[in-house]
């Protein structure tokens, strides 16, 4: 009886208490698991006895609710609102704000509105809506309820249909000759120049947002100290308009540039020692510009600030926390609670925080604009979360969910489940606070990318919640409002002009797969999953995808091609023995079957992997796919990866550098002879 209470407590706030996972077994949600969920969620709850008054309070708040918080009118089409009043005598009063300020308002008796089974009336707007964010608020005999009404164009933006590609690489990766130490934004920039130039219209990338780099430190690009700022790490100070006029700052780029020949020639990027010799001369900048800002310079730093009403919040956290060595958890009550006053942080670092935005803005800018010369420009990477001890969770601590880990479910590869270590997202407070963090974070990225991955892309039904102190394979299932974060995701991407790509690969529920249908977000179809043993060949890639041969949580292909990855999951304990040996047996099967499609001169051990790998991109360059991604390693046969997933201690993660230079791999006959071959088949396809 009370496992029955504890499971409906868990229904009614949109907990699934079992899942089938990834290899088809049903897995039931503990009683443990769902407590701590459901007491993260809200529900007032120490131990299973409390479930039936829980169950009962819960009832009774859901319908006590006048209204709901949050419509979607699909097309502009009013949706039916369900209205919950005590009486059905008397007048109602309604006021509808729009996002461009007009307002409508109107009255009716409450008996007019059509009754709606169990209980309450519906409520049906009187005209069609414009796309965008509006408001309705209604009253009715002294209560009141608001809610938000998104109205969204069924379909996200696709652009023009063309076929496109394009070529990705981590930007930390990136190194020209004249690098400072890891890739930066004039790098990525001449990237793009050379890709357009090949007929190429993307540019892909990992995240570039900022990051804990000191104290905490924290070098995963999807563990960002914020979804809202970028990493200045990626600035080049070079470019700065600040250094024509700042001798100290050109001073102390002579000073270093030995540290930086050092940090350049490393095959590894030393994030603390390059982020600590590039501050010395950015802060320098950010002085000089703080103390004789020319007026244009003044004018276009107000007109950025104006437009981010957090920046102000975002420098002081970063100023606070850099003074305290400490993350925010650790700080005395006042500050973790939100409330910063100048004593606090140190005035030269807050400036700092300040100007390296603009900066970074400038920059990033300059480089979307050369990006989208011969189609969409940067592709984007939106990760699922951030850093526990982001700026984010600390801003906006009501919308995630303390004491709680988002991940996935044990599976064939991981048997133990994944921690990713991010706080989620609280469905309940997102609606109620009517998506803000979510559309601010989706903007920030939009204002320069033509395409933007939503990594994990089933957060937006749901999401595998881990309690804190339990095996990720005790987990369970939330779920969320996917009409709603859908219709967030299409306006936005509407008013951008981006096209949206869903990172859909792991345990995927067929209703996601729906809606990415319904709305035209485009899936990733990624070959090193398909490939599989057999006589069927390569699925053909759907129209609605980007297509590829691997992601960055992948081997390149030329460790996948060799089986290298294999022995690596092994000596980490991902395989066992005779897992191992099962996986090269049908890695061995699969280079077989494809050494068959080539022609017989080609199918000698030094010809082999370049002979598959042109046919696999002209496979996918001839497919429907709307778009093509060249992992630009793949071209020279690199077999390091760049992340292997769960190996955040063991290994050298988000660190290694590209074993060549741009100057080099740019004029690499494998390279460009491949990414032209590419273009010609897209065109044709075209």
């Amino acid at each position: 009886m009370i496992l029955d209470a504890l499971r409906e407590l868990a229904r009614l706030y949109g907990v699934e208490t079992s899942y089938n996972d990834v290899m088809g077994r049903h897995v039931e949600a503990s009683p443990e698991s769902l407590l701590a969920v459901l007491r993260a969620l809200g529900a007032p709850l120490e131990s299973e006895d409390d479930a039936a008054e829980a169950l009962e309070e819960r009832r009774q708040e859901l319908a006590e609710r006048v209204i709901e918080p949050v419509f979607v009118a699909w097309d502009g089409r009013p949706p039916e609102m369900l209205l919950r009043f005590a009486s059905d005598s008397g007048r109602i009063t309604c006021r509808f704000d729009l996002e461009d300020g007009e307002r409508w308002a109107w009255e009716k008796e409450i008996s007019s509105l059509p009754p709606a089974s169990p209980v309450g009336r519906l409520l049906v707007l009187p005209h069609d809506l414009p796309a965008g964010y509006h408001h309705l608020r209604v009253e009715h005999q002294g209560r009141s309820g608001e809610a938000l009404v998104i109205s969204a164009p069924t379909r996200a933006f696709v652009g023009d249909g063309k076929p496109l590609w394009g070529v990705f690489l981590p930007l930390y990766a990136l190194q020209t000759r004249e690098s400072l130490g890891a890739g930066d934004f004039s790098d990525l920039e001449r990237l793009a120049e050379w890709t357009a130039g090949l007929g190429g219209g993307v540019v892909a990338t990992l995240p570039m947002l900022a990051q804990f780099l000191d104290e905490p430190f924290e070098p995963s690009p999807y563990a960002p100290a914020s979804r809202l700022f970028w990493n200045e790490l990626f600035l080049d100070p070079r470019r700065v308009p600040e250094l024509e006029t700042c001798a100290e700052a050109k001073r102390l780029l002579g000073e270093l540039r030995k540290q930086i020949e050092e940090l350049r020639k490393a095959p590894l990027v030393d994030y603390a020692r390059l982020m600590a010799l590039k501050r010395r001369v950015l802060e320098e900048l950010a002085r000089q510009f703080f103390a004789e800002p020319g007026p244009d310079r003044r004018d276009a730093y107000e007109a950025f600030a104006e437009n981010r009403p957090e920046l102000e919040n975002y420098a002081a956290f970063r100023a606070v926390g850099e003074r305290r060595g400490e993350p925010w958890q650790n700080w005395p009550e006042r500050l973790r609670e939100g409330t910063l006053a100048p004593a606090d942080w140190d005035e030269d670092d807050r400036r700092y925080h300040l100007w390296v935005q603009w900066i970074t803005d400038e920059q990033v800018s300059a480089l979307a604009k050369e990006a989208r010369r011969r189609g969409p420009g940067l592709y984007l990477d939106i990760p699922l979360g951030v850093h526990g001890s982001s700026y984010d969770v600390w801003r906006y601590r009501e919308l995630f969910a303390e004491g709680i880990s988002a991940g996935a479910p044990p599976d064939s590869l991981f048997t133990g489940g994944q921690n990713w270590g991010s706080p989620p997202l609280h469905p309940e407070r997102l609606r109620e606070h009517g998506y803000n963090y979510l559309i601010e974070s989706l903007r920030h990225h939009l204002r320069y990318a033509g395409l933007l991955r939503i990594d994990h892309v089933m957060q937006l039904y749901r999401l595998f919640w881990i309690p804190q102190d339990m095996e990720a394979s005790a987990g369970v299932y939330v779920r969320y409002p996917v009409d709603e974060m859908f219709a967030v995701l299409s306006v936005e991407s509407h008013r951008h002009q981006a096209i949206v790509v869903g990172e859909n690969l792991g345990t995927v529920p067929p209703e996601i797969g729906e809606a990415m249908d319904r709305h035209d977000v485009l899936g990733m179809y990624v070959v090193q999953y398909e490939l599989q043993p057999g006589n069927q060949g390569l699925r053909t890639p759907p129209a609605r995808s980007a297509a590829s041969l691997n992601t960055h949580d992948m081997p390149p292909f030329r460790a996948y091609w060799e089986a290298r990855d294999v022995a690596e999951l092994q000596r980490l304990g991902f395989f066992s023995e005779d897992q191992a040996r099962e996986e090269r047996d049908r890695r061995a099967t699969l280079r077989r079957q494809l050494l068959e499609e080539l022609p017989p001169e080609e199918r000698s051990d030094e010809r082999a992997y370049a002979g598959v790998l042109r046919r696999l991109l002209e496979i996918l360059a001839a497919s429907p796919a709307r778009m093509v991604l060249i992992n630009l390693e793949d071209l020279w046969g690199e077999a390091e990866p760049q992340n292997v997933p769960g190996t955040h201690m063991e290994r050298p993660n988000w660190r290694r550098k590209a074993r060549y230079t741009f100057e080099e791999l740019s004029t690499k006959p494998e390279v460009v002879d491949a990414l032209r071959r590419v273009d010609a088949v897209r065109k044709e396809r075209g």
